[in-house]
């Protein structure tokens, strides 16, 4: 009697989990995302693309990462502290599992940085280790790192994602292992393989340190045609996306507002006007300040952005540590432009010409040449537009310095790095001083900035530089546009924030 009562309580309970397990995979949330391009390795060292790096970011964590505002917090590190300004001491978190369910420990850090510096592994980011001295494991969850000099990106260096020693360190050659298609992280999402040119679906880690995200799947749908994309958008079939000021101007009914929220902050790029300072006309401060004052920034962000983005004063980005929110950009005044004109000898009979080149595959820039040439002109001052094609522009033009004056545009970083673009060192064959900048006080600010851990004293520091590059007018800088993120309104729990508003996607519920 007591086994007939019980058999029939164990099966109602296998059906019980049965039929939730069902429930759960049929009523599963999905986050439905766009992709352009397909990733080639997923392996946070390899990631080089844009697709490969945006995925691997679901996979993998490093030590250190951005919090919300853009500062440096804790990742796989639990805690961490400069022992002296040259040796930095990492406590790793002790309840971190690798996807297959192993623990994550400081031999996994110690592998990742041994391959980073191999040889035989061609990546990006090796460059970003040169100032490392050495990396120890104090004990199982513990890390010291010894730099050859104080290193005012010590911290950024450690947020490249971290690799799975148990998994790779057989691993023949890691350029071509099969872990670049079928990666094992610690992040909150996983993954079971990709192929090239197909959808990839992740899966919300349940065994997550922070907690297992609310979101049970991504899903990146295949979309190279960004009409596609938008028309998806249209649709409904995509949760996130991003529109051009004209879309979300011209393109989009009320319908579509209702469904999406939309979230616009300044990008993390500016386009800028560079003078080649080596050219006679361009060595006179004074003649790079008439151009400044014949054009209206303002206006080419009206009219290229419809408004959607804001006017740029200098070379680091707005609302971060390196920003001078004290200096002001220069606004157009034609007499103050004819007059400096003047003063340097150009008038109607010599006017002030000369030629700037841009590339193609860029409709904007194109237009914000032509915009400029029409402000220019109610000065007096003749400006000739010539448009190349990418390669051959970088190839004979930029790269050579075979210009009068460029119209490009620059990307700008949380933590930014003045030596690449403003050191008097960088004005060489294959580096990025391409106007020729050279200013000795900047040059030692940059020098002592690069020493400087301090946050705060790095950021005084890059504010002097930002306001001596202000005024020294090497590009005009005109304008940052706006990014701007619509997302389903069917997701609750989004935050907007300076990085942008994944910071908390793991908090998202998905109704």
């Amino acid at each position: 009697m007591h086994f007939l009562v019980q058999y029939p309580m164990k099966k109602l309970l296998q059906l019980t989990t049965i039929f939730f397990l069902l429930f759960s995979f049929m009523y599963a949330s999905t986050l439905n995302l766009s992709m352009s391009s397909s990733p080639s390795r997923l392996n946070p060292i390899l990631a080089n693309d844009s697709a490969s790096s945006e995925i691997a970011d679901w996979l993998f964590n490093g030590l250190i990462k951005y919090d919300k505002d853009g500062k440096p917090a804790p990742d796989l590190a639990k805690s961490y502290k400069f022992k002296t300004p040259t040796k930095l001491i990492i406590n790793l978190r002790k309840n971190v599992l690798w996807h297959d369910g192993v623990n994550f420990t400081a031999e996994d850090v110690l592998f990742t940085y041994q391959q980073i510096i191999n040889p035989k592994v061609f990546t990006s980011i090796k460059s970003n280790f040169k100032e490392v001295k050495e990396v120890k494991a104090l004990d199982k969850y513990t890390i010291q790192i010894t730099y050859k000099k104080p290193y005012f990106k010590s911290l950024e260096t450690w947020m490249v994602g971290i690799l799975p020693k148990h998994i790779l360190e057989n691993e023949k050659d890691l350029m071509t292992s099969s872990f670049n298609k079928k990666p094992i992280g610690t992040g909150p999402y996983t993954i079971k393989e990709f192929k090239t040119g197909i959808d990839i679906k992740l899966f919300a880690n349940k065994n997550y340190f922070e907690g297992k995200p609310k979101i049970d799947n991504i899903l990146y749908k295949f979309l190279p045609d960004p009409n596609t994309s938008f028309l998806f958008l249209k649709q409904k079939k995509l949760d996130l996306g991003g529109l051009s000021p004209l879309q979300i101007d011209r393109q989009v009914d009320e319908k579509f507002k209702n469904n999406y929220k939309i979230i616009e902050k300044e990008s993390f790029a500016y386009s800028y006007l560079g003078f080649n300072l080596k050219t006679e006309k361009f060595k006179n401060k004074k003649v790079r300040q008439a151009i400044a004052y014949a054009v209206n920034k303002q206006e080419l962000v009206d009219i290229l952005y419809f408004g959607h983005g804001q006017v740029c004063n200098g070379p680091f980005l707005p609302g971060s540590f390196a920003y001078n929110k004290n200096v002001k950009s220069i606004t157009q005044d034609i007499e103050k432009s004819k007059q400096l004109l003047k003063e340097q000898g150009y008038d109607e009979k010599n006017p002030l010409t000369f030629e700037v080149i841009t590339n193609t595959g860029n409709d904007i820039r194109i237009n914000a040449a032509q915009i400029l040439q029409y402000q220019l002109a109610k000065a007096g001052i003749k400006m000739k537009i010539r448009v190349m094609e990418w390669q051959a522009f970088l190839n004979t033009v930029v790269h050579p310095r075979n210009y009068e004056a460029i119209l490009l545009g620059w990307s700008l970083a949380l933590m930014p790095d003045a030596y690449p673009l403003w050191h008097s060192d960088s004005d060489k064959l294959g580096r990025f001083n391409l106007v020729g900048y050279h200013n000795k006080k900047v040059d030692e600010l940059i020098e002592k900035g690069s020493i400087t851990i301090d946050r705060t004293k790095l950021g005084k520091i890059y504010q002097e530089i930002f306001k001596i590059i202000a005024d020294d007018l090497p590009y005009i800088f005109l304008y940052i546009p706006n990014s701007i993120t619509v997302a389903n309104k069917d997701i609750k729990n989004i935050e907007p924030a300076f990085t942008g508003i994944t910071h908390n996607q793991k908090d998202w519920i998905k109704e």
